[in-house]
């Protein structure tokens, strides 16, 4: 039994295809989801979306935030950001940590909104870090 994964952007649909489970980043944790799960809708934090087939991960993509939507039958990921793993630029990577990082000691924390922003800014562009493939890490 499978369950049919969409996976979309604000430009495109990047992946439509059945899969034997995925796990998404929730804000609250990873949530693996397999055909006949109880309906959710859930924010996405910055992470891994990894997509099973055959019993192991046959596919990754990072997300930097967004939005998932369960049924029964079907997983749709509306990704804010989303890129496949093995795409991941590390330079860019780092680059974007960096410049997260002084984002946040920048912001003054009486302005609530600012720093929910900068704060979802760092964790996203940490985990894209964490998400450079094994073989491109040397390139950091």
């Amino acid at each position: 039994m499978a369950i049919a994964l969409e996976i979309l952007s604000p430009e495109k649909l990047l992946l439509a295809r059945d899969v034997d489970m995925v796990v998404i980043p929730g804000t609250e944790g990873d949530i693996g989801v397999l055909p006949g799960h109880s309906k959710l809708v859930t924010s996405l934090r910055g992470g891994l979306v990894d997509i099973y087939e055959n019993g192991a991960v046959a596919e990754r993509f990072y997300v930097s935030g967004g939005f998932a939507e369960v049924t029964e039958s079907r997983v749709a990921v509306l990704a804010d950001e989303i890129v496949r793993q093995s795409e991941i630029n590390a330079a860019k990577a780092a680059e974007a940590l960096t410049a997260a990082k002084d984002a946040f000691a920048a912001v003054s924390l009486d302005d609530a909104e600012a720093y929910r922003e900068a704060s979802d800014t760092l964790i996203a562009a940490q985990a894209l870090v964490d998400s450079v493939p094994p073989h491109a890490i040397d390139k950091i």
